[in-house]
């Protein structure tokens, strides 16, 4: 029985609820505060709208543009009128009119570039020539076949640097004998001289020692 008497008691409420409109929700309790109304929704800002700056912060700086695209930016603002359409005549003449004026523009830089260089000076004078000592080498004549030419041969003996041993080196000289005094087998001095020859750049100073 007692099943029976709350199934009945539950009945008449659902139905009430079901009957009732949707109203405003009733105070909580007798003396408190009215229920608040709900603030109306924010629209969406569009998408292409810039984003506002934060709250409590600088705006953001703008982005600082290079020279090349100052001048490109300066370039796309300019609109000049459109000039007329030229012949192919025309713009060869044009070509030859600038070419002319360059070519003048440049003998005139030249030339004030010549007299500039004239002003000057000119420059450090030249060193006079000194002639240093000149080589005296002593030797045996081989040949003295040739007309007033001989050739001797020098001899040389010095020690290496790394082994320390004597090197003797011998090399042939060709010198100019002008009276033919010299014979094979003479002891001569030579001494360095003006070319004289393709080969000769010596010349005979005396006869040291003369051959038996």
């Amino acid at each position: 029985m007692a099943d029976e008497e709350k199934t009945e008691e539950t009945e008449p409420t659902k139905a009430a609820e079901e009957q009732a409109p949707d109203a405003p929700d009733a105070p909580e309790a007798e003396g408190g505060d009215a229920p608040e109304k709900e603030a109306p929704a924010k629209e969406a800002p569009p998408k292409d709208a810039a984003p506002a700056p934060a709250a409590g912060g600088d705006a953001e700086p703008a982005e600082a543009l290079t020279p090349k695209q100052l001048r490109k930016q300066k370039r796309a603002e300019h609109s000049g009128e459109a000039a007329d359409a030229r012949t192919p005549e025309q713009r060869a003449a044009d070509r030859g009119e600038a070419r002319k004026t360059k070519a003048a523009s440049r003998s005139r830089y030249r030339a004030a570039q010549r007299a500039k260089k004239g002003e000057a000076g000119t420059g450090t004078p030249a060193a006079e020539r000194v002639d240093g000592p000149k080589k005296i080498r002593q030797g045996i004549v081989t040949s003295s076949k040739a007309d007033k030419t001989i050739t001797v041969q020098v001899e040389s003996a010095r020690r290496h640097p790394a082994y320390e041993k004597i090197v003797r080196r011998s090399r042939s000289l060709h010198a100019h004998d002008e009276s033919n005094e010299a014979g094979e087998g003479d002891t001569v001095r030579i001494i360095e001289t003006r070319p004289m020859s393709k080969s000769k750049r010596w010349r005979l100073v005396e006869v040291v020692e003369k051959a038996e």
